[in-house]
């Protein structure tokens, strides 16, 4: 299937970052990204599946009970796109905020950027 970008960076959020079930994390990541792919984020930099999985597990490990949601639209220019995004539990829903910078190639994720914006 050849997603687009959009698509990509919505999938992504709410099934790679926001499944907590880790058969069907690991079923999304093979899905969504390249083998290859680079995820980083302000802590450290991971390749492929393996390394996209344990920072994904990471980031629910830490958060139970958080949601991810969208803030707005993705945004998309040749070859990339960027979706802002809030993290929390159900009574403090954007308790983190951030944004995700995917480059895209052949209709998978070849590195995902995570910039969180700084304590309002």
């Amino acid at each position: 299937m050849n997603e687009t970008i959009e698509q990509l960076l919505v999938r992504n959020l709410r099934e790679v970052f926001g499944e907590r079930d880790p058969v069907r994390r690991r079923a999304a990541i093979a899905s969504l990204y390249a083998p290859e792919a680079v995820f980083a984020d302000y802590r450290r930099s991971h390749r492929g599946w393996d390394g996209v999985d344990e920072a994904a597990a990471g980031v629910q490990a830490a958060t139970p009970g958080f949601v991810f949601a969208m803030v707005g639209e993705a945004q998309v220019a040749e070859g990339a796109g960027r979706l802002r995004w809030a993290y929390g539990p159900p009574e403090d829903p954007r308790r983190v905020t951030g944004t995700d910078f995917a480059l895209v190639r052949e209709g998978r994720i070849i590195a995902l950027y995570v910039f969180l914006d700084p304590p309002a």
